[in-house]
């Protein structure tokens, strides 16, 4: 049994306007130890959202692994109050609080299209039927110096693709989220172009780390975090990631990309956590862990150059970022 029933202008800055006057204010009024204090905590949580109530079903998994090295999980509170989703809002809690108000998860569909031998749409659970799940804990880092570790749940997206059996010619993977303004009311704006797509190398995809993915903390992804299916390749930042995924299609050339279109000279095609290559705008060599008031050292690959790195042989990653 798969499922148990159980009791996600064009800023790109960190923090929302509203949320940053916020924050002078407070700390206007904070003071030695206090103020202290409340950094080490990360502000965010004094500023944040209740407990957010868990909704989800439960999700069977076959087997559990560890690939953050036994790095504390980040809470379940965090990981779905503090997004990235501009599809309801640029602020980071504008997902949490709008998502589950406006998107409807079920029923849902996901086309394969393009160059494959099998091209096919597939319903969603019926997509959750065709692969044993997996517990993976995985660090997830932010182009904006922030990260999180997250057990999600899912399966190797290449042992998906290589059951619709990619053609000969297919070089990349291009995946499209849903494009529905009554339901993503962001939408309605002009913060980038819609829909938001996202793409990857084949052999990026087709990486055992790459995850297609279901859920989260044991249960079935809440609506902010990308309900029902989204993608975590964890040695990206974060925006390759992409949510409630509606398409994806094979092709023969590199595709353009949401963010690579909006600003080609900030978000470049691969992605890859670097700390030697700087943002414009700010450097990538630390990272500040939700809950943690120390920035720690960057991980070349997020920690994962073991296993990934060998995909970029001989690539100037500087010029390729």
């Amino acid at each position: 049994m798969l499922f148990k029933k159980a009791a996600d202008l064009l800023s790109r800055e960190v923090t929302g306007k509203d949320l940053y006057l916020n924050r002078r204010k407070f700390l206007a009024g904070a003071a030695g130890a206090g103020a202290a204090a409340l950094a080490g905590e990360r502000l965010y949580r004094v500023l944040a959202p209740a407990e957010v109530v868990r909704a989800g079903m439960k999700l069977d998994t076959v087997k559990q692994a560890d690939f953050a090295g036994g790095e504390k999980e980040t809470p379940y509170k965090d990981v779905t109050n503090y997004n990235n989703f501009y599809e309801f809002g640029t602020d980071k809690y504008n997902p949490a609080s709008e998502a589950p108000k406006y998107l409807h998860p079920r029923p849902w569909s996901v086309a394969v299209e393009g160059l494959v031998k099998q091209p096919k749409t597939y319903d969603v659970d019926s997509l959750l039927k065709m692969f044993p799940l997996e517990e993976r804990i995985y660090r997830h880092r932010c182009v904006e110096g922030w990260s999180m570790v997250i057990p999600w749940l899912g399966f190797p997206l290449g042992d998906f693709l290589r059951r619709v059996e990619p053609a000969s010619k297919a070089r990349f993977v291009e995946f499209t989220t849903l494009y529905d303004p009554k339901q993503m009311p962001g939408q309605n704006t002009r913060v980038l172009d819609w829909p938001y797509v996202e793409g990857l190398r084949l052999d990026e995809a087709m990486h055992p780390l790459t995850l297609l993915t279901f859920g989260l903390y044991g249960e079935t992804l809440p609506n902010q975090n990308g309900a029902p299916i989204r993608l975590v390749i964890p040695w990206k930042y974060g925006f390759k990631s992409i949510k409630s995924v509606v398409r994806i299609r094979l092709v023969a050339s590199q595709p353009a990309t949401t963010w690579n279109r909006a600003a080609p000279n900030e978000y470049g095609f691969y992605s890859n956590v670097n700390p030697d290559v700087d943002h414009p705008r700010w450097s990538q060599a630390r990272e500040r862990r939700i809950g943690e008031f120390y920035k720690r050292k960057t991980l070349m690959f997020n920690g994962y150059a073991d296993q990934v790195a060998r995909l970029y042989n001989g690539m100037d990653l500087r010029k390729y970022f």
